[in-house]
């Protein structure tokens, strides 16, 4: 597959064969092989073969996954494309919050920090499978939390109002419907107020750097403050509803005459019966994870009052990177997927919070658990990308071959004055920080070709991980 470069960090796969439209990668040179050696530039090609397909894009941390890559945006006719399960990923919702802690670097030393990530550990279990022992988090009404998500979450007392402005739709995605999800699917729904395995983390962080002091003051940060950044989805709920409804869509597909290129971009058209079920059981998926996340900060803050009574712990923003939603880009309707992509809303904006009207959201980027992040906003020129960004660095290496290729020694070196929550860092091999691209040339990608503005970058302090 040959891409045709078309201007600075953009490359072209030109439609052949079933394509209907070409495929746009956002990508520095580096990264080209990369992308070509993993899978991930046939995957995209696939995708763009899905009928009703406007737009296919690559996003700069893209890699090979189920179906479409991760880092892949499908856009689709908002009428007669398709809905894909395995283009919104297994793991929906998963998504990231920052919370600004209004601490200072000189708070936080390391006997602190690491008292802290004892104490939330006893609190917020981390590891594939892991599910909450508190009383009132397993007194929780799913059904609500379904239908809700952090809505129901403050309403019960994990948060504050005002944290729901804060939150992508107002943390409640409509047209949830508890009866679209199978009963082994429901069962799952066990594991709220947990992170999780994999890349999932709780992470300390300090404001390093600020390239837009107005902005960054906005969001209530500058060089110096202590941040919080908690990355989960909906866990094995989101899973089964992703497995339920791929099944489902691959069974169904001939039903309605679709050729599919393989069996993790199974779709239907989105107007038919079987693709609205699947909206309204992705919702529940999409509540659960927002809930989930609001509950985790509820937590979160009262650790930090426990340590720091004088703590004021304050959402920045929450923020989505694995679901489906209807959306207007420049005054079109389209059906946009995004799998491992943010969305970033650009200035003015109707859908941005009120508080960000004039800056459009915060995009929140995390690097790896051993290197930077970045907070970034979309520019009046993102319409480009439909409002999308990418949503971390991206891999390099599987999981696999990273556990073969690095040493319990290797990870304390790449980690260097990181804390880490886990005493085996065998368990967390995978995500050992050389598995994965640059995070800075990653968000140099889009924001050097003016899509995104580099509002300020945050470097790791603590992180807690779970094994799995």
């Amino acid at each position: 597959m040959k891409l045709e470069k078309i201007g600075m960090n953009r490359y072209l796969l030109p439609a052949r064969g079933d394509m209907k439209t070409p495929a746009l990668f956002y990508l520095q040179e580096d990264f080209l092989e990369g992308a070509s050696a993993d899978n991930s530039m046939e995957q995209l090609a696939q995708a763009a073969s899905l009928p009703g397909t406007v737009a296919a894009l690559g996003m700069p941390d893209i890699h090979s996954g189920f179906g479409l890559p991760i880092g892949g945006v499908l856009v689709g006719d908002a009428k007669e494309g398709l809905i894909s399960a395995g283009a919104v990923g297994m793991d929906i919702n998963c998504g990231v919050r920052l919370l600004r802690t209004g601490l200072k670097r000189e708070a936080l030393g390391t006997r602190e920090l690491r008292a802290l990530l004892t104490r939330i550990e006893e609190v917020i279990p981390a590891g594939v499978g892991k599910q909450s022992a508190l009383k009132e988090i397993g007194g929780l009404n799913r059904e609500e939390i379904l239908t809700g998500g952090a809505k129901t979450a403050v309403r019960e007392g994990f948060g504050e109002e005002e944290d729901l402005a804060c939150c992508e739709e107002g943390g409640r995605y409509p047209g949830a419907d508890p009866g679209k999800i199978s009963a082994r699917a429901l069962k799952r729904a066990h594991q709220l107020g947990t992170i999780g395995g994999g890349n999932h983390f709780i992470e300390f962080g300090l404001v390093q750097e600020v390239y837009e002091a107005e902005t960054a003051a906005l969001f209530g940060l500058e060089e110096g403050d202590i941040t919080l950044m908690v990355h989960t989805g909906s866990r094995g709920l989101g899973h089964q509803i992703c497995t339920d409804y791929t099944d489902l869509m691959f069974r169904q597909a001939k039903t309605f005459g679709l050729k599919l290129p393989n069996r993790g971009l199974a779709a239907v058209p989105v107007d038919s019966r079987e693709g609205r079920d699947y909206l309204a059981a992705m919702s529940c998926a999409v509540n659960f994870a927002f809930a989930n996340r609001q509950i985790i900060s509820h937590y979160l803050r009262q650790a930090l009052r426990e340590f720091y009574g004088e703590a004021r712990v304050r959402l920045i923003y929450d923020v989505a990177h694995n679901i489906a939603k209807f959306e207007e880009v420049e005054g079109k309707p389209y059906l946009i997927h995004r799998k491992g992509a943010t969305r970033a809303l650009p200035p003015g904006h109707p859908q941005n919070p009120a508080r960000y009207m004039d800056t459009g959201h915060p995009a929140i980027i995390p690097g790896t658990m051993g290197t930077s992040s970045y907070v970034v906003t979309g520019t009046g020129l993102i319409g480009e990308t439909y409002n999308s960004v990418n949503h971390g660095a991206g891999r390099t290496m599987s999981r696999t071959a990273a556990k073969k290729a690095f040493s319990a020694a290797d990870i304390a070196e790449q980690l260097d004055d990181v804390l880490l929550s886990t005493r085996d860092r065998k368990a967390v091999i995978d995500e050992a920080p050389l598995a994965y691209k640059n995070i800075d040339n990653v968000v140099d990608t889009l924001a050097d070709i003016g899509l995104t503005k580099k509002i300020l970058r945050l470097k790791p302090l603590a992180v807690i991980k779970g094994a799995g």
